[in-house]
């Protein structure tokens, strides 16, 4: 295939960027598609169009348009899924594109075509693309518990009080059941079904008690990651879920009086960059500024695989210590055998020993800042850059 063949010409970490990012825009727009075409079958009469006119019961019309405008608010975390290539995101996705297609024809609508049209044809690319969602989804022991404890309480209050319809008014089948345990549960609790038994209240008490603690464990496992990451941002510290959003970025290894002005260039670029240092006291101050830090050794491996080296599309290295860059590019080089890196000598007698460790470029301030006053004194026309340079210097002093 053409497609194929053009995109296995592109390096890796740019096939992966093109995949993901086109599989997010995807999902994102069937999602929007679906909760689009939902509201709009819910909300107003709309012309019957399509294969099944006739055909589909006026009820199904009206459930399955509830339930289309649900499934792209799914289809919308799936993306989200994706956009950090959990596989866990790919297969919710593969799976939810089918559903789409299927509500939308269902719908018998003129407004869902688009969306089984583009449902249809996103299935063939997710399964091309499906190499690219290869990271794990890691849950924790709260996490699961807390879906475990939401999924236990609904199922044990919808199959019991089905059980136990006769002893309620107002429950005749499974739908009334679960919406009995979800009012109940969420303690909302309309009235409009009621128990009239003794065995019915008791079973009324604990749907409630066990609902409030199911729910209490959901909002601990929502609200806990959140103040983890405020915590680690204060600390100068980024999470593992930001991190797996890294993609194309620079990767910054050290920070001192080489690296200030390389990271004030960055951040007026806007280019999105990750800087490795282990000065604990500069983490906050570059934190508050808004720039991604991990606080660590620039020349171990685990910091430099938090901060995907692997999707990085340069490397950085200027720690003001020649002997450290070294160990830091061996270690980078290692772990990212085919990204550029380019390291900063504070002794440009160190220029080659940097390079025969692994960098493919090294830049000694000493020497440019010679060869710009000498070109600047034989009338080159460097005066711009050699002002900046001193304006630096001044700040700097």
């Amino acid at each position: 295939m053409v497609g194929e063949a053009l995109l296995e010409r592109l390096p890796d970490n740019w096939k992966r960027m093109v995949t993901v990012r086109a599989a997010v825009g995807l999902a994102l727009i069937v999602a929007l598609l679906s909760v689009a075409t939902g509201v709009i079958h819910i909300s107003q009469d709309t012309v019957a169009e399509g294969p099944l006119v006739g055909m589909v019961p006026d009820a199904v019309q009206q459930a399955v348009g509830f339930t289309g405008a649900l499934t792209g608010f799914l289809m919308v975390g799936s993306a989200l899924a994706l956009r950090r290539g959990l596989r866990a995101g790919w297969w919710a996705t593969l799976i939810l594109m089918p559903v789409t297609a299927v509500q939308g024809l269902l719908q018998v609508s003129q407004y869902s075509l688009p969306l089984v049209v583009l449902s249809l044809l996103s299935v063939p690319f997710l399964l091309f693309t499906r190499k690219r969602f290869d990271q794990e989804l890691a849950l924790t022991t709260t996490q699961l518990a807390a879906g475990g404890a939401l999924v236990g309480v609904q199922a044990y209050g919808t199959f019991g009080a089905y059980a136990l319809r006769e002893d309620f008014d107002g429950i005749e089948n499974i739908l009334d059941a679960f919406y009995f345990t979800l009012i109940t549960s969420s303690t909302v609790g309309y009235g409009d079904i009621g128990p009239e038994t003794h065995e019915a209240m008791l079973f009324t008490m604990s749907v409630v008690v066990l609902g409030v603690a199911s729910f209490g464990i959901a909002i601990g496992a929502l609200v806990g990651p959140a103040i983890q990451t405020r915590i680690t941002k204060t600390l100068g510290k980024m999470t593992d879920s930001q991190l797996e959003l890294l993609e194309e970025h620079i990767l910054v290894l050290g920070y001192g009086e080489l690296t200030e002005p390389i990271v004030d260039e960055l951040a007026s670029s806007g280019r999105e960059f990750v800087v490795v240092t282990n000065n604990r006291e500069v983490a906050p101050e570059l934190t508050d500024r808004g720039i991604a830090v991990i606080t660590a050794n620039p020349s171990d491996e685990e910091p430099l695989q938090r901060g995907k080296i692997d999707r990085a599309s340069a490397i950085l290295v200027a720690t003001n210590r020649d002997a450290e860059d070294a160990l830091a590019i061996i270690t980078a080089r290692q772990l990212a055998p085919d990204t550029r890196i380019v390291a900063a000598a504070t002794d440009r007698e160190n220029t080659r020993k940097l390079e025969h460790a692994g960098a493919d470029s090294v830049i000694s301030p000493s020497v440019l800042g010679g060869h710009l006053l000498v070109r600047s004194a034989l009338g080159s026309d460097d005066s711009d850059l050699i002002q900046q340079l001193i304006d630096g210097d001044q700040q700097s002093r």
